[in-house]
């Protein structure tokens, strides 16, 4: 098993043990034209080579903010900061979340009840069976920061709430100053 295979089973695993719901994709022609246009047809004002974002971003981030996998649990020291600040896109200092709308919640991850308005896109990420009792038409909310085209987390149903589930690999935080 590869260490990214690793990352992604991480993932599966969350999504099946915490209930998190799954998000009906219609199949109708505007769902699926959605869905393929917005991978194709959105320019991202920020651009690179695939060795351009290793460089910058090493690899645990390039495998989550490119290829879409999951860091593991717990493995970002984010997902309990409490302080004041500002968290912004690995890939391009995009602040896309403030500290503010933070929720701390004991599953490894960093949560947050909102973004920064303009700062966040979101695409359609499945279907994937081993996430759980997932239809052939289910899918994910997958949210992408809006400059780049990172892959940030997803958008989840979390003790009845939705949260923006992200990835600490994928943010950078800037402390208030005191």
């Amino acid at each position: 098993m590869t260490q990214h295979a690793a990352h992604n089973l991480t993932r599966r695993g969350f999504f099946a043990s915490t209930g998190a719901a799954a998000f009906t994709v219609a199949n109708s022609p505007a769902s699926a034209s959605v869905a393929a246009g917005s991978a194709s047809d959105f320019k991202y004002e920020v651009v690179r080579t695939i060795d351009e974002w290793y460089t910058r971003l090493g690899e645990q981030s390039y495998a989550v903010m490119r290829e879409g996998f999951t860091e593991a649990r717990k493995s970002s020291p984010l997902w309990e900061e409490t302080r004041a600040g500002t968290y912004h896109c690995k890939g391009c200092d995009l602040h896309n979340y403030d500290a503010s709308f933070k929720v701390i919640l004991d599953k490894g991850w960093v949560f947050f009840e909102h973004s920064q308005s303009d700062s966040v896109l979101t695409a359609i990420d499945g279907p994937v069976p081993e996430y759980g009792a997932m239809a052939e038409d289910a899918a994910f909310t997958e949210v992408h920061c809006r400059r780049c085209g990172s892959h940030l987390g997803h958008l989840l149903i979390i003790e009845g709430a939705m949260l923006h589930c992200i990835n600490g690999a994928s943010l950078d935080f800037k402390p208030e100053a005191a």
